[in-house]
């Protein structure tokens, strides 16, 4: 009876502090505005593209670099294609490649992270597995790996998975290891509690936290990093659209044409921003040091 007691106890605690962070993120103007400009941009992206049936691929010479007016908002390139849609169709592009880069980074990075704390030797192997992926600089690697693969969006989105798991497990680790000295493991661990349900029910819900900021920024990061290697000709392939190859084309246009690098790179800048914010503002729910 006394053992149903303390895990009886120990569990709406959980319950308590996930409460208590909601009503955390309700207050909180980086989280909210972040999160709503983050959702108008994705919308945007993709909703007004697909409604207005717009084509960024097809070339016409007719209207080649146009100043932005009533019919082009942006203007047009230096083959006829409408900017405004092509900044669209490329901040689709760039979302889906930070999105599901950061979405397989962080679960396999969270994996990582709470098994290399909770088992020292299975930790010290997959740390130093870790510590020669972090040697390399992520847009070296992605070059490398995307010229073993092909050019594709595909490569793109595993290229950085890849660069970004050990980050992600770094941070899962470290709290994960913190968490271990608490004492609800302890109690747990002298109550018979497997280690699956000790990580996956218990530490896992506490460093949960830790981990969405993380991948928060991973998101953030690898927009920047798919927008450089577009940049370089070693990203998304044309004619698709992605914001780093719209930039790698108005490189010799930039006085005779500034609208063909100022709207792509100002949506860059602003959706890393919105990303950051938003990021920022979980900090402040997730970490209460972090609060005013």
């Amino acid at each position: 009876m006394a053992e149903v007691n303390v895990v009886a106890n120990a569990t709406p605690s959980k319950f308590s502090k996930l409460s208590s962070k909601w009503s955390v993120l309700r207050t909180s103007p980086s989280t909210l505005i972040g999160g709503v400009l983050l959702l108008v941009i994705a919308l945007a992206c993709i909703l007004i593209p697909w409604l207005g049936h717009m084509d960024g691929t097809t070339t016409n010479t007719a209207n080649m670099l146009l100043a932005p007016s009533a019919r082009h908002p942006m203007g047009t390139d230096n083959v006829g294609r409408d900017t405004f849609t092509r900044v669209l169709l490329g901040g689709k592009a760039s979302l889906t490649v930070g999105i599901s880069a950061a979405a397989i980074a962080g679960i396999i990075g969270f994996i990582v992270g709470l098994y290399s704390a909770y088992y020292s030797k299975l930790g010290y192997l997959l740390m130093r597995v870790c510590d020669g992926l972090m040697a390399f600089p992520a847009i070296l690697f992605a070059i490398v790996f995307i010229g073993a693969f092909g050019e594709s969006m595909r490569s793109v989105i595993l290229s950085l998975s890849i660069v970004f798991i050990p980050m992600v497990a770094r941070i899962v680790r470290s709290a994960t290891l913190s968490n271990m000295n608490e004492n609800y493991v302890q109690v747990l661990t002298n109550l018979g509690a497997g280690s699956f349900r000790i990580l996956w029910r218990n530490i896992a819900l506490n460093v949960i936290g830790a981990w969405i900021v993380e991948v928060t920024f991973v998101c953030a990061d690898a927009i920047l990093v798919e927008a450089a290697m577009s940049f370089i000709g070693a990203g998304i392939p044309q004619p698709q659209a992605s914001w780093g190859n719209m930039l790698y084309d108005s490189r010799t246009y930039i006085y005779s044409a500034w609208w063909m690098t100022v709207f792509p790179g100002l949506a860059l800048a602003f959706t890393v921003f919105v990303i950051n914010m938003l990021g920022d503002g979980l900090r402040e729910v997730f970490d209460p040091k972090s609060r005013r």
